[in-house]
């Protein structure tokens, strides 16, 4: 089934989350393959908001290894204790970074990265089961107001 989203014509990211969110909950309702929502999820996000990279890493043995994203290509692999994932893995809180050269041990896949934010996504046990990550190419370029939204994002791929 082919999905249109509704966007808000705003520069507000408040308002676009606000509209996003249930659209994303509609759009992943009933579908049961995780590919398949995270796909779309990714998609949305990047046609919603423009961002220049937007993906998952699931946790796969050891390591967080590339899933469905939007943007150039990217690291496959990413262990627990490197980068801004690694680290938003291991510590189980979102990291809002304004500068990703500012942080220790960040994992350059692209040089046009400026700034990043990555949110976990736990399972219904709690455990930490991959990481949504997005970045952009201009410096600080996220707040509270991602971290939020984004995380409400994480919530709903709990439910499948």
């Amino acid at each position: 089934m082919a999905e249109t989203l509704i966007l808000p014509q705003t520069e507000s990211r408040q308002v676009i989350y606000d509209s996003l969110i249930p659209q994303i909950a509609a759009l992943v309702e009933g579908e049961t393959d995780l590919i398949a929502n995270l796909a779309n999820i990714a998609a949305a996000l990047k046609e919603a908001f423009g961002f220049f990279w937007v993906g998952f890493y699931l946790k796969k043995d050891t390591q967080l290894v590339l899933g469905p994203f939007q943007g150039p290509i990217a690291c496959t692999r990413i262990a627990f204790d490197k980068g801004v994932c690694g680290a938003a893995y291991t510590r189980r809180e979102t990291i809002v970074v304004p500068d990703v050269e500012q942080f220790p041990g960040h994992i350059a896949c692209s040089s046009a990265s400026k700034s990043e934010v990555v949110v976990p996504v736990f399972d219904q046990a709690g455990q930490v089961t991959m990481v949504l990550d997005v970045d952009s190419d201009q410096l600080n370029d996220f707040s509270d107001v991602d971290a939020t939204g984004l995380e409400q994002i994480a919530r709903l791929i709990t439910n499948f």
